[in-house]
């Protein structure tokens, strides 16, 4: 099997998992941090704002099902692109939104997408979600993966309170 990965940044992980995770092609979604100082954060130190670390998936793919652009794609309509400093209820540098890439390829085409959706007049406000490259990504504790399986009703009343749920129904399902 042919795998790559993508590490995108939109707020909270638990919410950027389940997108990802039943499209065919990808092979795992891991929940995690990046981008920081500190060696194998805590989420207790991510949570700090002392260790420059954002909340993050990797995601291991095929691009033979399913391509880095159509990743993009997904990403884009899990977040709000207008708000550099958090995602929704979640504020601070651990929760803004970010495309990591980690190659000249994923860089243009994160590029590329950004110009087109701020091109499409969707949003009257700057796209303003960070394009940088890819840095180690740690894995999240245990109990972060995977969390809107195994906390189901958990994971839906946050999806909903934090506002995500209602701005991705009238932003991107409209």
């Amino acid at each position: 099997m042919i795998a790559e990965k993508a590490i995108f940044a939109g707020g909270c992980f638990w919410c950027m998992v389940e997108p990802f995770d039943q499209m065919p092609g990808i092979k795992a979604v891991v929940a995690g941090y990046t981008g920081g100082q500190l060696p194998n954060p805590t989420y207790e130190e991510v949570c700090s704002g002392r260790t420059g670390h954002t909340e993050a998936v990797e995601i291991t793919f095929d691009p033979t099902v399913i391509s880095y652009q159509q990743l993009v794609e997904i990403y884009w309509q899990q977040t709000d692109p207008t708000d550099a400093l958090g995602q929704f209820a979640d504020r601070g540098d651990s929760y803004r939104p970010v495309i990591f890439y980690s190659s000249p390829e994923q860089k243009n085409l994160a590029e590329t997408s950004k110009q087109q959706l701020q091109a499409s007049g969707r949003f009257k406000d700057p796209i303003v979600t960070a394009i940088e490259p890819a840095q180690t990504f740690y894995p999240a504790e245990a109990y972060h993966q995977d969390f809107y399986r195994k906390q189901p009703e958990h994971y839906a009343a946050y999806s909903k309170g934090s506002g995500r749920k209602g701005f991705i129904q009238k932003n991107w399902q409209s």
